[in-house]
């Protein structure tokens, strides 16, 4: 397989003019994010960058939000035959309180301006683009004077630039077919921060505008004084056609300049235009054209297009798949060619929206990250991809948060370790930016932030990333739920039982804070995810070699999972089921699919469950309602786990939540949930690009293989009359996996080995003998309950063969 190839082959085309941002061309390079819109008169680019951020922020309040045990204590004493905790008038008013910072509308990504393209339509005519996602090239397809012409545009995958030429039909560059340039810094730029700055140099044909990100809070809606910490961007465009501010004739009958960042174009030289962003330090980023941008001619674009191509194949190179599906197909291959455009190792960890903005698109919720999901989901796709540098950003996140979070479970629990915030920003922070206990008291949150480090090692087998990067997220997150789980008011004769409870806690955006804390214990989420975040720091303990050092914590997980809640359950007409939390009514409308966590994230039920287990897993999905927005990824990630995903159904609903550059958006499902049928279904479309559903292929990946319990598992979800091949799909251990199966049969199946070690996989073929081979040496195989187990060597692929050499269920 050649993923390069097929990537090619599903490319995204639009036959008419893309005037709409959700319709615009997507580019990226993991910093630099680019849209590219085509409307009937001109081209027009919004660009981004994951780094760019409005970094004020506003941490008042801190003595007034007080502390975990005095809001525990007063909202205990509000009655609990109150039908709302704000029913209360100090409830009521310490939400206000506790919310002032985060309705401020910063910390925020930053849009960084836009460039305009313009032509005369008498002579240009727009008809659409070809983005081709196996190099990140988009084609406007043009035609000047009744001739077909091209404009290229690509992103630079190293350096934050994207670059412009234009060809004819035989891809021979032309003059620019362009009579006008334009800078437009952001429309909805607030008042409060300082006025851009502009440099125009007409000489070296290039236009730049500067804006300053101040450090500081505003004063009266007026910017703050400099300050030492403040950011700033430029945004710079060079072009090769000669630029000249000229009269224009205007509505009113009036000839007026040209606007201050517009400039008309000529000559007939080859177009190209170099647009670069730079960022950073205000004191280090100089108003003038950086020497670094590059001068814009027919070589620079071409050796810039080249080093890009290869930067691509590379990536692409990665991992492969080959689907008898081609809408599945498309859908891994759309959604991973976005991945690349949004997340870059080195670069700040992508929002809600990743690096694309405009206006307020891409800034609902500050495009912050929240920590229910919606920052982890995306970084799913990249462990069994085969794209763990994909995830690194995602470490450097909570590295970030790591002192704040200690911070707040010292300061506002007076516990060790950390608690990890609902929401958080790639900003300095003191304090917890989300202290609301509605939905603040999540305490799940914290285990699931640094969850997927411990899948970083379990994919890798990397010993030194597990003790550099990954051990202490982990025992600080771990400190923090034993000494949660351990207080008095947590653990006591008022429970009538000898179990150590997690309260109070929120089920995921679900009832909030009730009276009397009805429904504000042991959550489903709460409880998977701390058991799994216990089993993985004692066997993080284990393979470091740190148990002595870390006994006392070791202990206290074994006395908390000896006397551990018992999962919340209630009785249907389908059997027994989980709930999100104990004693909630069946049936309700979740926000994300709650009631099913122990699948995933929790990974402690799915194929490899007790047939008793199994059926209550997948009782609880087949009852589960949820809204929809949540639940893309989320729902039928867990589906494949248990076995139990419809294909078509979920390509209908990929389709139902499709935007026209490919991408899926959030969308709204059903009304008796949080939403009346009042309630438009697309109204999280337009709020930006969600980032969260590039996470898509990891529905795909658990199709075909899986390996979450360290066992191998193939075409767990897979129809036998779809053919379907990959290559590279990555499994815990360390391995690389590829397999192929046609017309029922498994033609090849290949395993290479990373990290060594033993290989189990659950046997393909238990009516048939088989062998595996080490080039040609044959390698001696255990088998056992039908899993089949061999030593690998770092470095060797293992080639395993059947006598019969088709698939079980033929």
């Amino acid at each position: 397989m050649n993923a390069h190839e097929i990537a090619k082959s599903h490319a995204i085309i639009r036959n008419t003019p893309a005037v709409n941002f959700f319709e615009g061309a997507i580019l990226g390079n993991g910093g630099l994010g680019a849209v590219v819109r085509v409307r009937p008169d001109a081209i027009l680019i919004h660009f981004g960058h994951n780094n760019v951020w409005d970094i004020r922020l506003a941490e008042n309040n801190q003595e007034q939000i007080g502390t975990f045990q005095e809001i525990f204590e007063k909202v205990r004493n509000i009655p609990s035959d109150y039908k709302l905790l704000r029913d209360d008038p100090w409830y009521k008013d310490y939400l206000l309180l506790a919310r002032e910072n985060y309705k401020k509308p910063y910390p925020r990504p930053f849009p960084c301006g836009s460039v305009v393209l313009g032509f005369d339509r008498r002579r240009v005519e727009t008809l659409g683009y070809c983005l081709d996602i196996s190099e990140g090239l988009c084609r406007v397809d043009l035609l000047v004077d009744g001739e077909p012409q091209y404009a290229e545009l690509f992103v630079d995958m190293t350096a934050e630039r994207l670059w412009i030429k234009t060809v004819n039909a035989k891809r021979v560059p032309v003059a620019s077919p362009f009579n006008r340039i334009k800078m437009l810094p952001d429309p909805q730029t607030p008042k409060s921060l300082p006025k851009y700055t502009t440099a125009i140099s007409e000489a070296e044909r290039c236009l730049s505008f500067r804006q300053v990100l101040p450090y500081a809070e505003p004063i009266d809606d007026t910017p703050a004084p400099a300050h030492a910490k403040d950011k700033a961007f430029c945004l710079h465009v060079c072009v090769s056609a000669d630029i000249a501010k000229r009269k224009e004739l205007r509505v009113n009958g009036l000839w007026q300049e040209m606007e201050e960042l517009e400039r008309a174009l000529s000559g007939t030289a080859p177009f190209i235009a170099v647009v670069e962003l730079q960022e950073g330090l205000a004191a280090n980023l100089p108003q003038e054209k950086p020497v670094a941008v590059p001068t814009p001619t027919v070589a620079s674009f071409d050796a810039a297009q080249q080093t890009a191509r290869q930067q691509w194949q590379e990536y692409w190179s990665k991992s492969a798949l080959f689907l008898a599906d081609k809408v599945l197909e498309r859908t891994w291959y759309h959604n991973l060619y976005f991945l690349n455009c949004a997340v870059r190792s080195g670069m700040t960890c992508p929002g809600l929206f990743a690096n694309w903005s405009y206006g307020n698109i891409g800034t609902a919720w500050h495009g912050d990250y929240h920590m229910n999901y919606n920052t982890q989901q995306p970084f799913w796709v990249t462990f069994s991809s085969n794209h763990l540098d994909k995830h690194l950003p995602y470490v450097d996140m909570v590295h970030h948060l790591l002192p704040s979070s200690r911070a707040w479970a010292q300061n506002y629990y007076g516990m060790r370790g950390a608690f990890f915030p609902h929401s958080a920003y790639p900003v300095e922070m003191t304090m917890n930016p989300y202290p609301l206990p509605t939905w603040g008291w999540e305490v799940f949150e914290t285990p699931w932030t640094v969850q997927s480090l411990w899948w970083h090692y379990q994919y890798t087998m990397d010993k030194d990333f597990l003790a550099k990067r990954v051990f202490e997220p982990l025992r600080d997150a771990t400190l923090f739920m034993i000494d949660y789980m351990t207080r008095p008011d947590a653990h006591g004769p008022q429970w009538n039982d000898d179990k150590y409870h997690i309260f109070p806690t929120v089920p995921p955006e679900l009832y909030g804070l009730q009276p009397g804390f009805k429904r504000n214990a042991d959550g489903l989420c709460d409880l998977t995810l701390t058991r799994f975040l216990f089993h993985a720091f004692t066997e993080a303990c284990s393979i470091l070699n740190r148990t002595a050092d870390e006994q006392d914590t070791l202990d206290g997980i074994q006395e908390i999972l000896m006397h551990y809640p018992a999962y919340p359950t209630a009785q249907t007409d389908a059997g027994t089921i989980f709930t999100s939390v104990r004693d909630e009514e069946p049936g309700i409308v979740y926000n994300c699919p709650a009631n099913t966590v122990t699948v995933f994230p929790g990974e402690e039920h799915g194929l490899h469950s007790s047939p008793e287990e199994y059926t209550l897993a997948l009782n609880s999905y087949k009852y589960q309602q949820n809204e929809g927005g949540n639940e893309l990824v989320f729902l039928n990630l867990q589906a494949a786990r248990l076995g139990a995903l419809d294909l078509e159904k979920f390509k209908r609903q990929i389709g139902y939540c499709l935007l026209p550059n490919g991408a899926c958006t959030d969308k709204v499902l059903q009304s008796k949930g949080r939403y009346p049928d009042t309630r438009d279904f697309d109204w999280m479309s337009e709020y930006g690009i969600w980032f969260e559903n590039f996470a898509l292929p990891v529905v795909i990946n658990e199709c075909l293989m899986q390996s979450y319990n360290g066992i191998i598992r193939l075409f767990p979800n897979w129809p036998t009359d779809k053919d379907a091949a990959f290559q590279s799909l990555r499994a815990v251990g360390a391995f690389l996996v590829t397999c192929e199966r046609r017309k029922g049969t498994m033609s090849k199946l290949e395993i290479y080995s990373e990290a060594g070690g033993v290989c189990r996989l659950y046997n393909p073929w238990p009516d048939a003998s088989f062998c595996v081979h080490q080039g040609t040496v044959s390698i001696p195989v255990n088998e056992a309950e039908g899993v089949l187990s061999f030593d690998t060597t770092c470095g060797h692929t293992y080639r395993i063969v059947s006598s019969r050499g088709t698939d079980p269920a033929e």
